[in-house]
């Protein structure tokens, strides 16, 4: 079977009215850099070689997106999670409530991320261990 795994660049369609407050969101809170952009994308690296393309267009608000539970959750990687969870909140991003030790929430745009440590040991997202109660994710991500 062919080897498939995540690359570095990602996109995703968002709101128009929404690039202020995503360039602020992801360069001035999460450090990110615009390396392009043009009148409908936002191209912006974040950290040494993760791109995420910003395609602005006439689309659905991200809050009816997130409602749905088929949101795809991206992992974000800091190495002081506690000074990086401040400064998000106090963004102001939608919090969201799992069952699980690390900040999810959602980013202006719709996209729902995961904030963990960069050296923290990840193994039972990888299937290793028990992790988090799957029942009560569950039920939470439908009460979001």
């Amino acid at each position: 079977m062919a080897k498939v795994i995540y690359g570095n660049h990602s996109s995703v369609l968002v709101r128009q009215q929404d690039r202020d407050r995503i360039r602020k969101f992801y360069c001035d809170v999460l450090g990110g850099k615009i390396m392009k952009a043009d009148p409908e994308r936002d191209f912006i690296r974040l950290g040494d070689d993760f791109y995420m393309v910003f395609l602005y267009g006439d689309v659905a608000d991200e809050s009816e997106f997130l409602r749905t539970a088929r949101s795809v959750w991206l992992e974000i990687k800091s190495d002081n999670v506690e000074e990086t969870t401040r400064k998000i909140l106090d963004f102001g991003v939608r919090k969201l409530e799992v069952p699980d030790p690390h900040l999810y929430f959602q980013a202006p745009g719709g996209q729902c991320l995961r904030l963990v440590r960069i050296e923290e040991d990840l193994s039972f997202y990888e299937g290793a261990g028990e992790g988090p109660n799957v029942a009560k994710v569950k039920d939470a991500v439908q009460r979001l």
